[in-house]
């Protein structure tokens, strides 16, 4: 495992709002493994290694999410508990509770899109048919939010079940670098670094 900075303690963070990473995926265990869990695997690896112990995140008595937030306030992970197609609502109110924005906020998730293994990380744009980020897009009213692509391989003809699947043997060597290697990019948006430093030393169409 590579090291990555402490974003807790690092001296070279920039000045702003708290920075929020999420992790889009299907609560559940019949989900953990799945194509479309791998940003819950990329929060846990980051998780991990930062010695993070998220508590629950609740409005009005409703578990919303699992949220960490970090020693001096100045960085949080969140575990949406919705399904995907609610993903809004737990990212927004994490915000709130943060006190932060759109543009302090990291959403990792699959696509399908892109090939095993790609990284892609922008500052914003389409949901691409994404069911998580149409949500955030919706309840937050903004499109200008950065997030992290990670390319799960082509469906072929059925994409729901090709998503709600589990990586073949063949492929767990590509996905577990790949997870790696997006964790350290989050750890580095959590540290203040830029959605375009980030794209330009992790975006890669293949490892």
């Amino acid at each position: 495992m590579i090291p990555g900075p402490d974003p807790a303690s690092a001296p070279g963070r920039r000045a702003g709002p708290p920075r929020l990473v999420v992790g889009l995926g299907n609560p559940g265990a019949e989900y953990d493994g799945t194509r479309h869990n791998v940003g819950f695997a990329v929060l846990d690896l980051l998780a991990a290694r930062l010695g993070a112990e998220p508590g629950l995140l609740k409005i009005a008595g409703q578990r919303l999410g699992r949220l960490w937030r970090s020693p001096d306030g100045g960085s949080a992970l969140l575990w949406p508990l919705s399904y995907m197609n609610l993903s809004g609502g737990p990212v927004a109110r994490a915000l709130e509770r943060l006190g932060s924005d759109p543009a302090s906020l990291l959403v990792i998730t699959d696509d399908f899109h892109l090939p095993l293994g790609a990284l892609r990380a922008r500052p914003g744009g389409s949901a691409g048919g994404h069911n998580g980020l149409k949500s955030i897009e919706r309840v937050l009213g903004t499109q200008a939010y950065p997030r992290l692509r990670i390319g799960v391989g082509e469906p072929g003809h059925d994409s729901v079940e090709f998503v709600l699947g589990r990586f073949r043997r063949g492929e767990r060597k590509i996905v577990e670098e790949t997870l790696e290697t997006a964790s350290l990019a989050a750890e580095d948006w959590l540290s203040g670094a830029t959605i375009e430093e980030i794209a330009a030393r992790y975006n890669r169409r293949s490892p």
